[in-house]
């Protein structure tokens, strides 16, 4: 027998020897296991890009935890986070220290502990009846991404699965289920992965017949993406968009002390664009998009600001979604704001978008009191960014656009909210000012997952890149560099109707998450029946 099926009393972790219980993997094993199953994950995000690394991740950190005591499943699990979200997340200490990065680090491992404790306790349903393993763990994986998407403080959704897999066949399923689905298939294909290996591999020659159903059922699941139409059918109509991006004097925090500098790079970069405009060598968009953060000087307070804007308006013909910092509602309050300037008549406030999830710690400081005394940098957060209440859905005349700013992209409601409102054009602004390419090639990721999700050509546009334009099918055109200043021009074809997984919304995550739940239940009882049962 091998040794992950030999039927032995059961001493690891400290359990209480059981009659023709099975061990776990010993511990020699499931903790680089673990460990290697974080760096797998990792591996599979940008930069790197190894999507068929996610699956492996998946199995290993279910390997390692499979029949252990919740304690050590809970200890695997949060190895591997640390492995996943630490490095994945380096991008945050680039300018504000190791200890937010550490914290938010630390956070997001123990959702993956919970994920160790939860696949421990599930194992006796694995045990007794194992086709069920690869979509418990499915599950399982689903149920801990929704709850890490919304707590604490609404959430940090980085780091989930299907946003590893933007170049993956997988990808397309987000047509049908959105980002849930595509997380429960990466990690079904990692159960598959788990069931196949943990067997023994000595058994007469029938029993391969499991073997090759599940290898099978792997390469089903493969192809099922690449069958899923890409889009929905459009009203037919393009659109020419200008991104652009016109970097900033330094990275850093200090990119706010450069506002006016930052402004007067967009401002210029638009000018030039309409010199080459006026001279023929390039057609005039319908559009242009600026980053968030492009005018952090209020330009509805500031005539000197609002004239430079307008100044780039009236000289490109075009109307600019300019990403601004506007003062208020109220006293030390300030809005972070996706703001329409037409040419000719200026700031149109009929059509402005505040964002609706500011950053915890970034753009508001919750506890500020108590956060304090962790740490005194929070008060660099000198005014707390206050939220919108209506999503981004923005009239800019040759296209209804659905805006989304920076860190949004990773909430699937607030994204589906603009698909439901009218958008037919999605646009992530960003200022990735304060981070680096591989957060930029993250974020640019998701973008792709939208695009493919609700059938909309999308974009997103940077301060400092990376920038660039996704097809309903989820390809990347025009993609800028880093840390540079380019202005891209594109026609986008404009999306009409719903696909599947915006007409369903949150109901495939909710299914997937109450499946998780009652295995949960499932197992407790089992557990209780084996206690129970003599011998």
């Amino acid at each position: 027998m091998t040794t992950l099926e030999q039927d032995q009393p059961r001493a690891t972790d400290g359990a209480r020897p059981h009659p023709g219980a099975r061990r776990p993997l010993p511990l020699t094993l499931a903790v680089p296991a673990a460990v290697v199953a974080g760096l797998a994950l990792l591996a599979a995000f940008p930069p790197y890009g190894l999507w068929p690394l996610a699956p492996v991740g998946v199995a290993l950190l279910a390997a390692a935890a499979h029949r252990r005591r919740l304690r050590a499943g809970a200890g695997l699990g949060f190895l591997a986070g640390v492995a996943l979200f630490a490095p994945l997340l380096e991008w945050t200490n680039l300018h504000t220290g190791w200890l937010p990065w550490a914290l938010l680090s630390l956070l997001q491992a123990g959702y993956l502990a919970l994920l160790g404790a939860a696949t421990a306790w599930v194992s006796p349903l694995a045990d007794r009846w194992r086709v069920l393993w690869a979509p418990l763990t499915g599950v399982l994986w689903v149920g801990q991404e929704a709850l890490r998407d919304r707590t604490p403080f609404g959430g940090f959704p980085w780091g989930r699965l299907a946003f590893s897999q933007d170049t993956s066949p997988l990808l397309r399923l987000a047509a049908l289920g959105g980002a849930p689905l595509v997380t429960f298939a990466v990690a079904l294909a990692g159960g598959i992965l788990l069931t196949l290996a943990w067997r023994d591999w000595r058994r007469p020659a029938g029993q391969w017949r499991p073997i090759a159903g599940l290898a099978a059922a792997g390469a089903l699941l493969l192809a099922a993406g690449p069958a899923v139409p890409a889009g929905v059918r459009g009203a037919g109509d393009t659109v020419t968009v200008a991104i652009v991006q016109g970097n900033v004097p330094r990275l850093g925090l200090d990119f706010n002390a450069q506002r006016q500098a930052v402004l007067n790079n967009h401002v210029d970069a638009t000018l030039k664009l309409a010199e080459r405009v006026a001279a023929g060598a390039q057609q005039r968009p319908d559009l242009v998009v600026w980053p968030e953060n492009s005018s952090d000087i209020d330009p509805l307070r500031n005539p000197a600001a609002g004239y430079r804007i307008s100044q780039a308006a009236d000289a490109i013909g075009a109307p600019i979604l300019v990403g601004a910092v506007l003062l208020g509602p109220g006293p030390g309050e300030v809005r972070n704001a996706g703001l329409l300037w037409r040419p000719g008549s200026g700031a149109d406030l009929g059509q402005v978008y505040t964002k609706r999830h500011p950053v915890p710690f970034a753009e508001y400081v919750p506890l500020r009191s108590v956060a304090r005394r962790v740490s005194a940098e929070v008060d660099r957060v000198r005014s707390d960014f206050v939220p919108g209440q209506r999503p981004g859905v923005l009239d800019a005349g040759a296209a209804t656009l659905g805006d989304v700013i920076c860190f949004e992209v990773a909430y699937d409601g607030i994204v589906r909210d603009t698909v439901t409102g009218g958008a037919q054009l999605l646009v992530v602004q960003t200022n990735n000012a304060t981070f680096d390419v591989a957060e930029a090639r993250q974020q640019l990721a998701m973008v792709r997952l939208r695009a493919v999700e609700h059938g909309r050509a999308a974009l997103m546009s940077s301060t400092v890149g990376v920038s660039g334009f996704v097809t309903p099918d989820g390809r990347v055109d025009g993609a800028t560099g880093f840390n540079t200043a380019e202005v891209v021009v594109r026609q986008m074809r404009l999306g009409d109707g719903r696909t599947p997984a915006t007409t369903v919304g949150m109901w495939p995550e909710v299914a997937l998450a109450a499946v998780a739940v009652a295995a949960l239940a499932g197992a407790a009882v089992a557990r209780r029946r084996r206690e129970a049962t003599p011998g």
